[in-house]
């Protein structure tokens, strides 16, 4: 219990400093959306104190000295109320979100579940068969699908399948004339447009997760409660998945809590080079336009998901390993 208890405690406090920082790293940018509006309307004529008040609170920014501004942020956030976009002015920033969430994790939240299934599963068969024909083949081929950039492999798929042999949809979530409904037409069309960027996250997070097993495992199996359960005759399979497999785990379970957790983050590349609209996506477009409100609500949400996954993992390590509770 004292164990559980400890890493609730170190929970809140962690996300008490994430939502911290996350107030302060915006402000530490130059400029503001309100400067950009000003330096147009400055091309026709001198903008007055009173105007350039009127545009900031048009645009919703906080008032009054900084600490002042944390309170509201801490209740907005108690509330979720992440204010309206700057950018997407008056559409509000949850709105942006709820719009652009789904997108990500069925993309990224399904490609990298799989990723860690195969990749780890591929790695412990390679593991348990070193030596042979299939670790030869499986490292091999690991090793070149790490070496590939994810924009760059996104460049190559997107060139070669959509516009010379055109077998996939090139940009987008779903077809222009297709309207967003559950019938099982749009869930084709999608699951089209979904194929190229799913892929292009496969391929190139499938080599870590194969190494990173096939490696761990190679270092169990030769620990010497494997050569004792190997010395009771138990069955070659018992073997490597609950004595083997289940230890060689814990690592990539780790890894596997962290790329979770970042799911909601979105890949940011993948989806540029696809126009795919997601968390990524969106995020770019913040940054770009110094959208406080947005990138604010973006970041809390990739750094509270990273935090509950890390979380989860460390109560999962308890369950799998109870010497971490000692």
């Amino acid at each position: 219990m004292r164990y559980f208890l400890g890493k609730i405690g170190l929970f809140l406090l962690t996300l008490w400093a994430a939502i911290t920082v996350n107030f302060i790293l915006p402000r530490m940018m130059p400029g503001s959306p309100a400067d950009a509006a000003i330096a147009k309307l400055a091309q026709n004529g001198p903008v007055t104190p009173a105007l350039r008040a009127s545009i900031e609170a048009q645009l919703g920014m906080p008032t009054g000295n900084v600490f002042s501004q944390y309170l509201q942020y801490l209740n907005s956030i108690a509330h979720l109320d992440f204010g309206v976009s700057y950018s997407n002015f008056p559409t509000s920033v949850s709105s942006l979100i709820g719009a652009a969430l789904p997108w990500t994790l069925t993309l990224v939240g399904v490609v990298t579940i799989l990723s860690f299934i195969i990749g780890t599963t591929l790695g412990a068969v390679m593991a348990w068969h070193r030596g042979t024909a299939i670790d030869a083949v499986g490292s091999v081929g690991s090793s070149f699908l790490s070496a590939f950039p994810a924009f760059w492999l996104a460049l190559m798929l997107l060139y070669f399948l959509g516009y010379v042999a055109g077998i996939f949809p090139t940009s987008g979530a779903y077809s222009a004339s297709a309207v967003p409904n559950p019938s099982g037409a749009f869930v084709i069309d999608a699951l089209e447009h979904a194929i190229l960027p799913g892929l292009t996250i496969l391929l190139t997070s499938l080599g870590g997760w194969i190494m990173g097993m096939r490696n761990t495992m190679i270092s169990t199996l030769g620990d010497d409660y494997v050569t004792f359960a190997e010395a009771n005759g138990l069955r070659q399979r018992t073997v490597m998945l609950k004595y083997a497999a289940r230890n060689a785990l814990l690592p990539n379970l780790t890894s596997f809590g962290l790329v979770l957790g970042g799911v909601v983050g979105g890949s940011l590349l993948v989806e540029q080079v696809f126009s795919y609209p997601g968390i990524g996506m969106l995020l770019f477009q913040a940054v770009t336009n110094q959208d406080y409100p947005l990138m604010q609500a973006i970041f809390l949400m990739i750094t509270v998901s990273v935090l509950i996954a890390n979380f989860i993992v460390d109560l999962l390590y308890g369950v799998l390993d109870p010497r971490t509770r000692r």
